[in-house]
């Protein structure tokens, strides 16, 4: 029976393409290529692309030109030791340095790495679920010409004895990839393979090396859990509400009980969290189930990209792909909705008095909301490209940082700004202020980060509109890669300055002298891109999120890796992290790309030995309050 034609459209291939610039959180790109292919219109968009299929397919495209370029079985292709390239043509060589049956890579792919949408950079870098490496420098896929013949029966090809190479036709492509340092086990062998005789006869064909010795089965994929082989997996509480990966999640400010998560496809879940129970053997119930603000959004890319609540705990502030501002009751009605962006709205930020909203889009405006009267007051076109984060430095002064490389500081009743900031050579990912607002963080793809002085503007009068002003700046680097989040400590140990941590697609944090510009300490734990960071409310930690699937919690005074936790093998990615503790209440939310989301009781951690936790173990024991440093200041609602 004749097989039916392959058959390759161009729809295809653009969505391909398009999951790819998800995957590797190029966002804009993605979007474009969206928009100009009107991929929205394609019954494409209604399927799942595993992560990474594109590279996959590449994969096995270079795996079939090596063996037919090799299927003359001369001299020289049968010991041909030249690596196999995307973008050269392949030239046989024996006298190539690199021997055929050495294990090191000769051929080198990046694999796909997750994901999140929650502050700008993370909408920006994820919207979907997965990342790859620009370079092409990490996570390098295994060289798969090593051993022919065996990896060939891994592959989504089978070679017959006479030459033909055919699709199987029940193969499977390559689901959610495992953590690097747990790789997935090898696919049994089936019936349908080759047999021992066929695959001698194809290597006497093809003057094969004799095949390597077998190698033992590697171990399965690490479980959920902690890190550690004494915290009692009780501790973190799955919350399976959401149908599609979690990207955003906040607690109220007042009611400690309330949390609100967002997901990709524009659901917010409000869930009603019972307070833990004392007693360090004793855990919190499973809340009941959640409240669902669903159907906000008609659009198929709904995707959530930032949730804020107002300092009264009474109003929650979404942002969407679907460029509608949305503002909900912490009750679950609507308030206020408006489709005044013209494109995907980045981040939500209320004003401390809660009488502004500030939002940011793609569309390259920031608009000022009055959210007593429920209309818009002013949209600012403050960026000759995406605006891609906001936040207040005061009740009536803020800041916007874009793609065009530049951060406007903009005041109530102004038309231009009255100072720009200029010195960074990449698109401008986030932007966030210190807690007394007299200095500004941002941090970009060009790799660094900058912390710039703003106490220093004059009053309206003195103002000289578009005011470039690039000294008072110090310049973070280090980084090798985008650096996505970026993040203040609220309360820095006793005799040290103010201290900032950024996050970054290199795999790595830093915790940073924000006042010297000293790199304290470089946290390389993740293997994957770092998505998320926090730190908890009284300044001891930081924890930080990655693609990877591990949260790490890490002592802000002595650096040391403290607690981490494994959000599992499929689809692990950590979106982002909210860090609560008032009221005797110490836990953690995260959001997480299975579809889930995590709910950490801090105070039952031994390794974090917090207060809450003395106090659950000695409830006799007094507990000493820590000294503030003379320069803190209260901390700010987080968003």
């Amino acid at each position: 029976m004749t097989a039916a034609q392959i058959r390759i459209t161009a729809d295809e291939i653009n969505f391909l393409i398009y999951s790819y610039f998800q995957d590797s959180g190029f966002g804009h790109s993605a979007f474009a290529i969206r928009n100009e292919g009107r991929l929205q219109n394609s019954p494409l968009m209604s399927k799942h692309i595993p992560r990474g299929e594109l590279v996959d397919l590449l994969h096995k495209a270079l795996l079939y030109i090596e063996v037919e370029a090799h299927w003359r079985g001369d001299s020289v292709t049968a010991n041909c030791k030249s690596g196999f390239s995307l973008l050269e043509p392949h030239v046989c060589s024996a006298d190539h340095l690199t021997s055929r049956l050495a294990p090191a890579s000769t051929v080198s792919v990046a694999e796909p790495q997750s994901t999140r949408v929650t502050t700008t950079a993370q909408l920006k870098t994820l919207t979907s679920s997965s990342f790859a490496q620009k370079d092409d420098t990490q996570d390098a896929a295994p060289a798969m010409r090593n051993v022919l013949p065996s990896t060939l029966k891994e592959s989504t090809l089978s070679i017959s004895t006479n030459g033909n190479f055919t699709p199987e036709p029940n193969a499977k492509r390559k689901g959610s990839p495992v953590p690097i340092d747990e790789p997935s086990e090898k696919r049994p062998r089936r019936e349908t393979d080759m047999d021992v005789d066929s695959e001698s006869n194809l290597k006497a064909d093809l003057h094969l090396a004799p095949e390597l010795p077998k190698k033992t089965l590697k171990p399965k994929p690490r479980a959920q859990g902690p890190g550690d082989d004494t915290t009692p997996p009780q501790v973190v509480k799955l919350l399976p509400g959401h149908k599609a990966e979690v990207f955003v999640c906040a607690f109220n400010p007042v009611q400690i009980e309330l949390l609100a998560t967002g997901s990709k496809d524009a659901v917010v879940n409000l869930w009603n969290l019972p307070r833990p129970p004392h007693g360090v053997n004793n855990f919190a119930r499973p809340p009941p189930t959640p409240l669902v603000l669903e159907n906000f959004s008609k659009s198929p890319q709904g995707d959530l990209t930032s949730l804020h609540w107002n300092s009264e705990g009474t109003l929650l502030a979404i942002g969407s792909y679907d460029s509608v501002l949305r503002i909900c009751t912490n009750k679950g009605t609507l308030y206020f909705s408006h489709p005044q962006h013209q494109g995907p709205i980045f981040a939500t930020r209320f004003s401390k008095d809660g009488r502004w909203l500030l939002t940011a889009s793609l569309d390259g405006t920031a608009c000022l909301w009055d959210v007593r009267e429920k209309c818009l007051y002013k949209q600012y076109r403050c960026h000759k490209d995406c605006c891609l984060d906001v936040d207040w430095l005061n009740d009536d002064t803020f800041a916007s940082g874009g793609a065009d490389m530049r951060i406007n500081i903009m005041r109530i009743g102004e038309n231009d700004p009255i100072k720009t900031l200029d010195g960074h050579q990449d698109e401008i990912n986030q932007i966030r202020a210190n807690p007394s607002g007299t200095r500004l963080a941002s941090c970009s793809d060009d790799t660094t980060a900058r912390v710039w002085k703003v106490d220093n503007i004059p009053p309206s009068a003195d103002v000289i509109p578009g005011l470039v002003a690039s000294d008072h700046v110090l310049v973070l680097e280090g980084h090798k890669h985008s650096v996505s989040t970026i993040g203040w400590c609220p309360q820095p140990p006793a005799g040290m300055n103010e201290l900032l941590a950024t996050s970054s697609f290199d795999g790595t944090a830093r915790l940073w002298d924000s006042v010297t510009g000293e790199c304290l300490k470089v946290f390389a734990d993740h293997k994957r891109p770092v998505y998320a960071l926090d730190f908890s409310p009284n300044g001891q930690f930081l924890s930080t999120g990655s693609g990877d699937g591990w949260l790490y919690i890490y002592d802000v005074k002595t650096h040391e890796k403290k607690w981490s936790w494994y959000a599992g093998p499929e689809k692990p990615g950590v979106f982002e992290i909210d860090w609560q503790n008032q009221s005797g209440v110490n836990r953690i939310a995260l959001a997480l790309e299975c579809r889930q989301v995590a709910v950490i009781d801090v105070s039952k951690i031994a390794a974090l030995g917090t207060p809450e936790y003395i106090k659950n173990t000695h409830p006799k024991l007094p507990i000493a309050k820590p000294a503030l440093p003379r320069t803190s200041v209260p901390s700010s609602s987080r968003g």
